[in-house]
This record gives structure tokens, C-alpha cells and sequence, in this order.
């Protein structure tokens, strides 16, 4: 995943905790704008999500951003 992704997920996971808390749940769309504006990227990301990583729908931010942080 390209650096500028994983920076834009962390920052996303950041804002929603302190928002809403650390049970706060969030899918991949939550990293992108309510329209289709680059679609690589959502595809990155959602290949990221549920290829990769197996994910459910909604997961926790916490746990997204500790993923995102323990990759390398």
C-alpha cells in the first residue's frame, strides 16, 4: 500500500477516536469522499481491507490503524 494511503488511514482512524472514542467502527469508504474520484485508490484500499486482511464490513479504528502502523 502506497505510503500517501496509509498516511490518509491513520489520520481518518485519528480524527474518528477522538471524535467519537476507541469503539469507534469505520469501513475502507471512510477513507474516501461519497463519490468514485480514484478508483485505484479505493480499489488499493479495499484490496488492502478485504483480500488482504480479511476484514469485516465495519472494524474498529484502533485496530485498523495498529494494522496500518505494524506493516511495513
Amino acid at each position: 500500500m502506497r505510503a500517501s494511503l496509509k498516511q490518509k488511514i491513520i489520520t481518518v482512524c485519528d480524527l474518528k477516536i477522538a471524535q467519537k472514542g476507541d469503539q469507534v467502527g469505520l469501513s475502507f469508504y471512510a477513507f474516501f469522499a461519497n463519490k468514485n474520484d480514484n478508483p485505484e485508490l479505493l480499489m488499493e484500499a479495499a484490496q488492502w481491507w478485504i483480500s488482504t486482511h480479511q476484514l469485516d464490513h465495519f472494524e474498529k479504528a484502533v485496530k485498523i490503524k495498529k494494522l496500518i502502523e505494524t506493516e511495513t
